[in-house]
């Protein structure tokens, strides 16, 4: 009976072994083989005179245009150097493909073709090589930095009684854009350097919530790379300095970058979560707009302050207030209420009037709803962030 089970087992566990090799295969083949030119470079031109030699005779099912699939996939995977060796091969078997087919081929459309798709090719890698890198890494980069400058804006968990929400669109819909949230909280005294402005008594077991949102000069990708090399750096900043300090370092460290077209907006807003209180820096931002739950009326309140990477020496001066239960403050960029040939105090009244409907309507997903409703087709970047209190379980 042992033997039996033992002889069960070792066939139940075949097919497991099968697939863990054939897995491992894959690894390799992904991680090793297709990262390596040693590789791909003679099994891409294996493939062109594999093609030529089928397309020679069997010409209902291959044709001499299919090397383009070779040549396409070297675009992808190899270097720009690697690339032009594929595209001498695959010239080479069209040429012998030509001269020994009777009639004679290709087609002058079969030629146009394989060239458009060989410039195209080439186009690409010399793209790949001016960012230093090949194959689909490019792509991945790009997605890892896109999820880096997102990561930066999210909101760290929030007591019972405190909401946000952020709505950021970008010019054209796409992935980068020139706008970006950057949040931090502390929950020990003096951990972000709060306390140390304030009197002992008033700073005794604070929690803070520190928000940053900046706009870079510019839109959409062209925007998108300043925005994030700052928002690494901003982010670095808020949290590690003092609340009164933070928008000087970050004029600072714009300064030194000497940027042509280096200059940001950008509002800090700090909040004692345990009170209520906040202050509001700006520089050079729209104002931002508080909520009264007892008028029902959304105010402006205008905090001066320069633009970010124009002077040095600067200081920024906050504006203080109170957000009491019920109460919303709402942070936008110049997006949401520039428009060519209008005035900013238009936008600013669409503005307001568009979130007059949030005490009726709620507050869950409002800043999206205000941001579709005000910019819906505006061509700019434009961010949204609602912040509101309500009662404990609320």
């Amino acid at each position: 009976m042992a033997v039996t089970a033992s002889v069960e087992r070792a066939t139940e566990d075949r097919p497991r072994a099968r697939l863990r090799r054939i897995a491992a295969f894959a690894f390799w083949l992904r991680r090793t083989a297709l990262q390596s030119e040693a590789f791909l470079l003679p099994a891409l031109i294996a493939a062109s005179i594999f093609v030529g030699v089928i397309a020679h005779f069997h010409t209902v099912w291959a044709q001499p245009a299919m090397v383009t699939l070779p040549l396409l996939l070297g675009g992808f995977l190899l270097r720009f150097t690697a690339q032009l060796v594929l595209l001498v091969v695959s010239a080479l078997v069209v040429v012998v493909d030509a001269l020994t087919s009777h009639p004679a081929r290709p087609t002058p459309g079969t030629v146009l073709l394989i060239g458009a798709t060989a410039l195209i090719v080439l186009v690409m890698s010399r793209g790949r090589v001016r960012l230093g890198v090949r194959g689909t890494r490019g792509e991945s980069m790009l997605f890892d930095l896109r999820e880096r400058l997102q990561a930066q804006g999210r909101v760290p968990q929030l007591p019972r009684g405190w909401h946000l929400e952020l709505a950021l669109k970008s010019a054209g819909g796409q992935s980068f854009a020139g706008d970006f949230l950057i949040a931090a909280r502390s929950d020990q005294d003096g951990v972000d350097g709060w306390a140390a402005d304030m009197p002992a008594e008033q700073s005794k077991g604070c929690g803070r919530l520190q928000l940053g949102l900046v706009d870079v000069s510019g839109k959409g990708l062209q925007a998108g790379t300043r925005a994030l090399l700052l928002s690494g750096a901003f982010g670095g900043l808020l949290g590690s300095v003092p609340p009164s300090q933070f928008l000087a370092a970050a004029n600072r460290y714009l300064l030194r970058q000497g940027w042509e077209e280096g200059f940001a907006t950008a509002v800090h807003l700090v909040i004692d979560l345990e009170t209520g209180d906040y202050e509001c820096y700006s520089a050079g931002h729209p104002p931002i707009a508080h909520l009264a739950a007892g008028s029902g009326r959304w105010s402006l309140r205008e905090t001066p302050g320069p633009v970010l990477g124009v002077l040095s020496d600067v200081e920024y001066t906050p504006t203080r207030g109170r957000l009491e239960y019920g109460d919303g403050l709402m942070l936008f960029t110049d997006g949401m209420i520039e428009q060519p040939g209008q005035d900013l105090s238009v936008g600013l009244d669409r503005l307001l009037g568009a979130a007059g409907t949030l005490q009726t309507k709620g507050f869950g997903g409002g800043a999206a709803r205000v941001v579709d409703t005000v910019a819906r087709k505006t061509n700019d970047d434009r961010a949204l962030v609602l912040v509101w209190r309500t009662r404990h379980g609320l």
